[in-house]
């Protein structure tokens, strides 16, 4: 297949890309390069590519396609805080045009990375299936609520959109994000000896390492369109749902002297869901996904331990990306709605 990945220089977008070549297909990427530069190591993607905001793709831009993995916006709860309308602006509006156009040009299968975050607060320790409530708490879930629906609504006999909803991703990626749980409580650990969780360790949360996703991806989109055609998947593995306090003891164990502190704070994270992923499974039972949080923990540690991970990145603008954006807003390169001031401020890489 012809694909196109937006979002390719991305924390998921530069391990999917390789991964999807391997995998036999002719990928162009597409982004618009906030976080150029902000590298563990060189990603060294061979790929053709697009510079352009995901608001700004024009109907060419889709033509000889034949399936999109839309992984491009704005990624994060916090990120979403920053300007809620941006949000659904660049997470949602965004989206949903792509994939019209996407339609439009004869794209057949069009892949949306979503969010187990819509699920919320589920209420109980249950696991909770596609099936289950959507109970967004933030603009970065809500978002993704309102394009599976809307995205949704455009499936034809043609057009065939699937929804990756992906659990909380971890792992290593050339374009490391420090602002993921997994890789956090890590980089902590390594570089301060001290395992930091800040509330009180007890929400549930799936993780998914960010290979397992790709590998996700590469198995939907050779799947028969009758297996997948406008269904929602949760992806992940099912014993990979923890509370936060056993990932951070899994951490320590990993990383030889640290200690654990756990955060006393009165208000608990609200955002506590477990995840059903037998629909997955069971649609691609030689998907291959195999990480577990134990085996990412040492991963992690040895790729901080190669690239001299220092404990400044841990709060500076390299590997975390709302305070990357605002460096850039800071300097006068992005406008107020997060687009570049001048096509020469638009990093090359």
């Amino acid at each position: 297949m012809r694909v196109l990945v937006t979002g390719h220089e991305g924390y998921i977008g530069s391990v999917a890309v390789p991964m999807l070549q391997a995998a036999g297909h002719d990928v162009v990427g597409l982004d618009t390069a906030y976080y150029a530069g902000c590298d563990l190591y060189d990603p060294a993607l061979a790929v053709p590519s697009l510079r352009r905001d995901v608001r700004d793709v024009e109907a060419g831009d889709l033509d000889g396609f034949d399936a999109v993995l839309h992984l491009a916006g704005l990624s994060n709860d916090p990120l979403g805080d920053l300007d809620p309308e941006l949000t659904f602006e660049i997470n949602h509006l965004a989206s949903v045009r792509i994939a019209e156009l996407a339609r439009e040009a004869g794209v057949e299968r069009f892949i949306f990375a979503s969010s187990c975050s819509m699920y919320g607060a589920s209420g109980s320790d249950a696991p909770v299936d596609e099936s289950a409530p959507l109970q967004p708490l933030t603009a970065y879930a809500e978002s993704k609520v309102r394009s599976e629906k809307d995205i949704s609504a455009l499936a034809t006999d043609d057009f065939s959109p699937v929804f990756m909803r992906n659990a909380t991703v971890y792992g290593v990626s050339p374009r490391l994000r420090i602002d993921l749980v997994l890789n956090n409580l890590v980089g902590w650990a390594y570089t301060t000896g001290v395992v930091r969780v800040l509330s009180d360790g007890t929400p549930w949360r799936p993780l998914l390492h960010v290979r397992d996703l790709a590998s996700a991806a590469v198995a939907i989109l050779a799947a028969p369109r009758d297996l997948v055609h406008n269904e929602p998947f949760n992806i992940g593995r099912d014993l990979e749902n923890y509370r936060v306090k056993e990932l951070a003891e899994i951490v320590r164990d990993a990383v030889t002297g640290s200690t654990l502190e756990i955060g006393t704070q009165s208000s608990p994270d609200a955002r506590s869901y477990r995840v059903d992923f037998g629909k997955f499974h069971r649609t691609f039972p030689d998907a291959g996904l195999s990480w577990t949080a134990a085996k990412g923990a040492d991963e992690l540690l040895a790729a901080y331990i190669e690239a001299g991970l220092r404990r400044e990145q841990l709060e500076d603008e390299s590997f975390t990306r709302l305070r990357r954006l605002r460096a850039h807003l800071d300097a006068g390169e992005l406008d107020s709605s997060l687009r570049w001031r001048e096509a020469s401020a638009v990093p090359m890489t």
